[in-house]
């Protein structure tokens, strides 16, 4: 069932870009953190957004993990820390499910001392395992942990989001 079709993500989009920036205006530069490529390609989006809206200094960047086993490999950002200590960070990712992949996307910020960590998402799914909040997201939903939520953003004709 598509709950969210391309219209309905770019609005979503251009609310959470207003929202990134109402919480950051004051911030000198914003990191922003993808998840792997679905995350990455999100925070382009919401960089691209940003971008129209401010002149904050914006930095995209991917943190890489396996979602399905986050110890099996060493988490890895492609930023050195150093251009991250006392920045204002977002993790940035398509949906929030358990929070499992956010909570270990953190692991390479724990080297360092941020200013500020946000969460946004498009998809906050309400039955989190781990403790992640989640800041911003375009849409939440409650369902069963036998669902699935399909979010096709990257190389599609049309985009949205399903929910199997």
């Amino acid at each position: 069932m598509k709950i969210l079709d391309q219209e309905q993500i770019q609005q979503k989009i251009k609310r959470l870009a207003i929202e990134i920036l109402e919480h950051n205006f004051e911030e000198k530069e914003l990191i922003l953190v993808g998840i792997n490529r679905t995350g990455l390609g999100f925070a382009k989006m919401l960089l691209e957004q940003l971008a129209q809206i401010t002149d904050i200094p914006i930095t995209l960047t991917r943190v890489r993990l396996n979602p399905a086993a986050p110890l099996s490999q060493e988490v890895e950002i492609d930023l050195p820390a150093s251009q991250l200590e006392g920045k204002a960070i977002i993790v940035i990712d398509d949906v929030a499910n358990t929070g499992r992949t956010i909570f270990y996307a953190m692991k390479p910020l724990l080297s360092i001392l941020p200013k500020k960590v946000e969460v946004a998402v498009l998809v906050d799914r309400t039955h989190k395992s781990f403790p992640v909040k989640v800041d911003y997201f375009g849409l939440s939903l409650a369902t069963t942990l036998m669902n699935d939520i399909d979010v096709q953003i990257l190389d599609v004709e049309e985009q949205a989001v399903f929910l199997n």
